[in-house]
């Protein structure tokens, strides 16, 4: 976090939902500057005027059945401000049809405060926050095209097998840091070697390469 007042958008066209994450996220961020809107219309109104914003809070079914178009169209009107899509589901379509369409996080509406804190602080890191419960992981990975991953801990050096473990479990790199004792850089190197050597792009296809070869963290 910078020394820069904090400024979050929450769009949302249920009011205690609405009202409710704005609550939220004055209570983990007392500084930050909350502006609520119900509609597509009203968000983008809010966008337009408003100088350096920070996040946004989006839900996927606003205003229409095809949420992904609303979120795209906010994403392009956003312009590189992080949008994070609340959701009520955990269906592993939507997880990852939202990260495909440029959202840089997922947040499910029955996740706690601290899920919510640890989404935005990852997210403002300029990493992704997706939730990977074990069945969103099986059911996504039925769903991806077929990926050679026979061996898949074998193709890792021990190093890499426990930042791996730690990155299913959602941690970010910086909290991977942490945890094995090791600088940041470190870590951020050992995840471009595990994303090279598994032929994936990004965390989201990290998670659903390990469900397709049955490798899952102890506790996600």
């Amino acid at each position: 976090m910078t020394g820069d007042r904090l400024k979050v958008l929450i769009v949302d066209d249920h009011a205690l939902v609405l009202h409710g994450f704005a609550l939220s996220v004055l209570e983990l961020f007392p500084e930050a500057e909350v502006f609520e809107a119900n509609s597509l219309d009203a968000a983008l109104s809010i966008v337009r005027r408003t100088e350096d914003l920070s996040l946004v809070l989006f839900d996927l079914h606003l205003d229409s059945d095809d949420g992904l178009s609303n979120v795209r169209r906010m994403i392009e009107a956003l312009d590189g401000v992080p949008l994070i899509v609340i959701s009520a589901s955990d269906e592993s379509a939507d997880v990852i049809d939202s990260v495909r369409a440029g959202a840089k996080g997922y947040l499910l509406k029955s996740g706690s405060s601290a899920l919510l804190e640890h989404a935005i602080l990852l997210v403002l890191s300029g990493e992704t926050y997706v939730p990977m419960p074990r069945t969103v992981l099986v059911s996504a990975a039925t769903a991806e095209p077929d990926r050679p991953t026979n061996h898949m801990l074998d193709r890792l050096t021990d190093r890499q097998r426990d930042v791996f473990q730690l990155l299913l479990a959602g941690h970010s790199n910086k909290e991977i840091a942490r945890s094995l004792g090791v600088l940041e850089g470190t870590v951020k190197v050992h995840v471009r070697a595990i994303m090279q050597k598994l032929g994936v792009k990004n965390r989201t296809q990290v998670a659903v390469a390990a469900a397709r070869a049955g490798c899952f963290p102890e506790e996600v």
